[in-house]
């Protein structure tokens, strides 16, 4: 195994696991699927016939998670009890990965939305004290992602600048989301290249690609309902370009299209992450 490959929990092209397809995918599992993801929230201490539907998942294919709720930057005590849980699910149904948001989601509640967190250097030491108290009970690295925002709270740095400075104050690896870098880089007016360019290559282990709504030219909305958009590929060709195929897993929340189209978009991951590596070869 090359260094490279060592870094990646994963490999090849991933689909995220919902219920409304389990039963399509189970009926007939995806062999253009290379790994799964699911958000722990929505199956911890889940039993009966819907953790038997997960196990039939986790048996066959490798497993990554992308939590939901740990709000890593909110100002309410950092739920320890969901990070033990969460250690148990991964140990469970040997999960290689857990990623979280790099944002903030309720204080003393639940806000079911991901909320900005603030842009400066005591926010960095923040987040980066809980997230190192949150490897240290995993006992292991977690990967952060960079999130969609619209409104900052505070820009004292730049998105670009503070997700470096957590990741390096903290000392946790990255799970780059490629859409969200489109959606970010017009709502609020950068260059996605230089950004792409800037991500620490050592510390990406998988990235993240999905679709979103055109609100308008210059407004974007990340909603995981629709295909993935075309300046979104050809980041995510760019970055291929740059880090080499990381691993690359599609996200869709809702508005499922039929199956074959959706394993359409997976398949289309894997057709350029192939392209890559014969590029590589070619040029020795």
């Amino acid at each position: 195994m090359s260094d490279q490959q060592s870094q990646y929990p994963v490999q090849g092209a991933g689909l995220g696991l919902r219920r409304p397809i389990a039963d399509k995918l189970m009926a007939d599992p995806p062999a253009d699927v290379d790994f799964m993801e699911v958000a722990p929230e929505n199956w911890i201490h889940v039993g009966g016939a819907l953790g038997k539907k997960l196990r039939f998942f986790t048996e066959r294919y490798p497993f990554l998670i992308h939590g939901l709720s740990l709000s890593i930057g909110a100002p309410s005590p950092l739920n320890e009890q969901l990070v033990r849980d969460i250690k148990d699910f991964m140990a469970d149904h040997g999960i290689r990965l857990y990623s979280e948001h790099l944002s903030a989601c309720g204080d003393d509640g639940q806000l079911y939305d991901l909320m900005p967190i603030p842009f400066t250097e005591d926010a960095v030491k923040y987040v980066a004290r809980r997230v190192r108290r949150v490897q240290d009970i995993l006992e292991q690295r977690i990967a952060l992602e960079n999130v969609s925002y619209y409104t900052p709270i505070d820009s004292s740095m730049s998105e670009r600048e503070f997700l470096l400075a957590v990741l390096e104050e903290s000392d946790c690896d990255l799970m780059l989301d490629i859409n969200n870098i489109v959606v970010n880089s017009i709502n609020h007016r950068y260059d996605a290249n230089e950004f792409l360019q800037a991500m620490p290559a050592e510390r990406i282990r998988y990235f993240h690609l999905a679709g979103h709504y055109v609100e308008a030219e210059d407004l974007r909305i990340d909603t995981h309902a629709s295909a993935v958009d075309e300046q979104a590929w050809q980041l995510l060709e760019e970055a291929y370009d740059l880090f080499g195929p990381v691993p690359t897993l599609l996200e869709r929340d809702f508005n499922f299209p039929p199956m074959n189209e959706l394993l359409d978009e997976v398949r289309r991951i894997r057709q350029l992450q192939n392209d890559t590596e014969k590029r590589k070869v070619a040029n020795g």
